[in-house]
């Protein structure tokens, strides 16, 4: 872990990750593209792997490559909507009574997901939306680029100094870390790396959460 980035006086922003952070969506996420291979032919487990460190249409790339990328995600995109629909996952500990105590306007949510799967995910878990949301949709560059959660800041109007990134994945806290903000690793055993602090689960980051985005004069460690 590296030292936080030193803050301004002006109010605080938190910008959160989704999959993997406020809900719990790992199994999810393994049974939609096991499904996917299978229909497909291929090695469950192997696609599966490529698929937790890049985008669906370079996981496809790597795994069908002579298979047209545009079929290839209609057909996970379908999957991942029924899973919507039908899937069983929850948001983790902590989520819902920490989104409900910031401040309207002083959060967002970052995903790699699409805005619908979010919306209805949090529907079903009982999660509060933000008034932004920066989904793939939204970005030419995904996560580990910080295009999207420089994105998420000025639509807050935030700079980025003054936001706090809350992420599970390597790929999020790089972007986080490239975009110039404070990063904080939550639901993993061990600090990802680069990350200013680390929490066990975001049970345990709540009480800090608060504090960073209610306090804006709080001094940190340059």
């Amino acid at each position: 872990m590296i030292s936080e980035p030193r803050p301004s006086g002006a109010a605080k922003y938190v910008l959160f990750d989704v999959d993997g952070t406020l809900i719990d969506a790992l199994d999810n996420q393994r049974l939609v593209w096991r499904t996917w291979a299978r229909r497909h032919g291929l090695d469950p487990d192997e696609v599966h792997r490529v698929a937790l460190r890049t985008r669906p249409v370079e996981t496809f790339a790597q795994v069908a490559p002579d298979r047209d990328p545009q079929e290839c995600l209609a057909a996970l995109h379908a999957l991942e909507d029924e899973d919507v629909r039908s899937g069983v996952y929850g948001a983790f500990d902590g989520g819902s009574e920490l989104l409900a105590a910031l401040r309207p306007g002083s959060w967002a949510l970052v995903t790699s997901n699409y805005e619908h799967r979010v919306r209805g995910r949090f529907a079903r878990t009982g999660l509060p939306v933000p008034e932004v949301v920066v989904d793939a949709a939204a970005v030419e560059e995904g996560k580990p680029s910080p295009v999207p959660y420089l994105l998420a800041a000025a639509r807050l109007g935030a700079r980025p100094e003054d936001c706090l990134v809350i992420e599970d994945a390597p790929s999020g806290v790089q972007a986080g870390l490239r975009a110039g903000m404070t990063v904080w690793g939550v639901n993993t055993a061990a600090a990802v790396d680069g990350v200013h602090r680390h929490f066990a689960t975001l049970r345990e980051a709540v009480g800090d959460i608060l504090a960073f985005a209610s306090d804006p004069l709080t001094d940190r460690p340059a």
